[in-house]
């Protein structure tokens, strides 16, 4: 059990830096960065701005541990989605590898950390 725990959360300690932390810093401390990697790929500004805080608003639901049930299942999914569809949108307009890959990378890590939480849930 505490294995799953440790697990559990070091991988959603990565995607609190990675999704939540970094991104709410560059809106904060850095706004005429936010749209730096949604630019290029033709997205408007705005989205860069709806990217960032639903990405921190499932952060928030997939780290704190009272939050359970669906809610949590959508902020899996919905950070799942945007990290597809954000190698989908390099795979078609830059066709960068590191650029590729990083999503999966992250998605992978979305996995682990979302296995570990119903495995917690189950033998809590």
């Amino acid at each position: 059990m505490k294995k799953n725990k440790i697990i559990f959360w070091v991988a959603t300690s990565i995607l609190i830096l990675w999704e939540g932390v970094m991104p709410l810093g560059t809106v904060l401390f850095a706004p005429e960065y936010v749209n730096a990697g949604t630019k290029p790929l033709g997205y408007p500004d705005y989205f860069a701005y709806t990217l960032i805080y639903c990405k921190v608003l499932g952060i928030i639901a997939i780290s704190l541990p009272k939050i359970q049930g669906k809610l949590k299942e959508w902020a899996y999914a919905g950070l799942a989605f945007s990290l597809i569809y954000a190698f989908i949108s390099h795979a078609c307009v830059d066709q960068n590898i590191a650029f590729m890959l990083l999503p999966l990378i992250v998605l992978g890590i979305l996995a682990v950390s979302y296995i570990y939480n119903n495995k917690i849930q189950n033998n809590g």
